[in-house]
């Protein structure tokens, strides 16, 4: 065998040594046919399936699902907001008719956003299934043997020592085990591996991708979440004709709903008095009192903290003002008296809303009609004459509300879609006084203000409530995908700091009889801390086998002369 075949082999020898510290797929090269491939239609679906779970593909496919969930978080969807959604499309009449072909609103449900997660789901489980079970059969095999040539690894040492070559790699087992290495001897040579756990952990969050992949599905398919608005004294039922709104998965049952009821006892928030924070929000608690059918239990709901029943969660989201207010009709027969929720349109809960009279009322002439009022509230008032109408403060300082009046249809019995907190003013009159000009008012709490033509009158009452929003759910795969998440973590961190790597130690007796030690590492990728590492473990090691003292040049023998008949070129005995 010439030398060039020799260094081929020992190349491909030491190529071998670390061929197994991956679990990646290795490239089948049969199929190769010299001018080309030739796949039938077997060999293309081959050749699909490997190229949708190659990692590569997958890396793509999690990014275009990252992608693809923009449009989702920038444009209203019909299963969150429906009004939101309609109110886009009414302001965006050219981009409407695109964004619905492209599933704009439903990106969730969507044909292209269901693909690619379908895609992504089955090319992660058709990576790690192979690489699992070759994973599997390395930690089921021993660390191969040492190559021939040592020192042509990346990290090389070696020393002479007077110890014996079965005491050296006795002494090397015993420190490699130490050490948390799998060793074991083989022929000359100790051969060792550790850092296992990086391809586990390379596993684990592949793993725990199609964990929460499986758990997003199952969240979106039997979760249900709704919303309502309760004032301070009233209560709810988790049944479904008491939501204000509700949605939920297809496969989510009305039966499925958790039974228990509660009650807002009483809302509490403080502000920040001065400095540069004024008015923002200390503290926002909803006391409430519930039960799941037996006594009522007390609990305190605040932002982020919300009270768990069985498998649901009441959150608390929103909190307003509902003033109360009293509506007769002109013979002073009340036809309306209680507290009526209105919408913050601020940070200091400037609010506004609607006062709807649907039944009860007539005029003075005897004909039943329907009274609307808009009202405008703010908790402290800027003071007249200060120009503006707006809260200066979110507290309940100087409560103010001004009023305007309209009598007709509201509309309400159409059967359209109506919002509680607006006036249909289509089939509406607003009252107007003996001069002609529009009734409105600004009312400080127990003030009245008188309908004109002996119309009736409405009354801000001294009592001022608040009301608290909450959003009651059931969400059964976030504890799922919490897990996932934390394995993802975890696996992650495994894969990118801990280091595949193997040792070998070889201890020979030399021509000399002295014992010759050789320690060589392998990783998987280049690292600063193999050497290092190699080094510490060299050093531990000539605890056993300390280094022989280098020969005294006077101790050497003399070569033999060389024959006669071949002598030296005067050139080489300089040399």
């Amino acid at each position: 065998m010439s030398k060039t075949d020799t260094t081929e082999t020992e190349r491909r020898a030491d190529e071998a040594a670390g061929a197994q510290l991956s679990t990646a797929p290795v490239e089948d090269r049969s199929e190769h046919v010299i001018g080309g491939p030739t796949l039938g239609i077997v060999g293309w679906v081959r050749w699909f399936w490997r190229q949708l779970t190659s990692m590569r593909v997958a890396l793509i496919l999690l990014f275009m699902l990252s992608l693809g969930a923009v449009p989702g978080s920038l444009i209203p969807q019909t299963s969150a907001d429906e009004l939101k959604v309609q109110a886009f499309k009414d302001a965006h009449e050219t981009l409407t008719p695109l964004y619905e072909k492209l599933q704009f609103f439903d990106v969730y449900s969507s044909v292209w956003f269901s693909a690619i997660y379908i895609l992504l789901f089955v090319s992660l489980i058709g990576c790690i299934v192979p690489r699992s079970w070759q994973f599997v059969g390395q930690l089921r095999s021993r660390p191969p043997g040492a190559p021939k040539r040592l020192d042509r690894l990346p990290a090389y040492t070696t020393w002479r020592t007077g110890a014996e070559p079965e005491q050296v790699r006795e002494a090397a087992l015993t420190l490699l085990k130490g050490r948390r290495f799998r060793a074991h001897p083989a022929g000359n040579a100790i051969a060792a591996e550790k850092g296992y756990l990086r391809e586990a952990g390379n596993l684990a969050f592949h793993v725990a991708l199609i964990v929460m992949l499986v758990a997003f599905a199952w969240g979106q398919l039997f979760k249900s979440e709704g919303g309502k608005l309760i004032v301070e004294g009233d209560g709810f039922s988790n049944t479904l004709t008491q939501y204000d709104d509700f949605k939920s998965g297809s496969q989510f049952g009305i039966d499925e709903l958790e039974p228990f009821h509660f009650k807002l006892d009483a809302f509490d928030g403080t502000y920040e008095q001065n400095g540069p924070q004024r008015g923002t929000p200390r503290t926002f608690e909803a006391k409430v009192s519930y039960s799941r059918g037996g006594a009522d239990k007390k609990a305190v709901i605040r932002v982020n903290e919300p009270l768990k029943v069985g498998d649901s969660k009441v959150y608390l989201i929103a909190h307003g003002y509902a003033p109360v207010v009293t509506v007769k009709d002109g013979k002073g027969k009340t036809v309306f008296h209680g507290a009526v929720p209105l919408l913050p349109i601020d940070n200091n809960i400037t609010s506004t809303g609607a006062i709807k009279v649907m039944d009860g009322y007539r005029d003075k002439n005897g004909k039943k009609e329907q009274l609307g009022f808009q009202a405008f509230f703010v908790p402290t008032f800027a003071g007249a004459g200060k120009g503006t109408m707006f809260s200066q403060f979110p507290a309940l300082d100087f409560p103010v509300m001004a009023l305007t009046g309209f009598h007709g249809d509201l509309r309400v019995d159409s059967g359209l879609p109506q919002n509680v907190y607006q006036l249909d003013k289509s089939k509406m009159k607003q009252f107007t006084d003996a001069s002609g000009n529009k009734l409105a008012q600004r009312m400080l709490p127990g003030e009245t203000m008188t309908l004109p033509g002996g119309a009736g009158s409405i009354t801000f009452e001294k009592d001022v409530k608040e009301w608290a929003s909450f959003q009651i759910s059931q969400q059964p795969g976030n504890g799922l995908a919490l897990t996932g998440a934390i394995a993802a973590i975890a696996g992650l961190t495994g894969s990118l700091f801990i280091q595949r790597r193997r040792v070998w130690v070889r201890a020979v007796r030399g021509e000399d009889g002295v014992t010759v030690v050789e320690m060589a590492g392998l990783g998987r990728s280049e690292s600063a801390k193999l050497p290092e590492e190699l080094g510490d473990l060299a050093v531990a090691l000539t605890a056993d086998a300390p280094p022989a003292p280098e020969a005294d040049p006077e101790d050497v023998p003399e070569p033999a002369e060389e024959p006669a008949e071949d002598p030296a070129p005067s050139g080489e005995a300089d040399k």
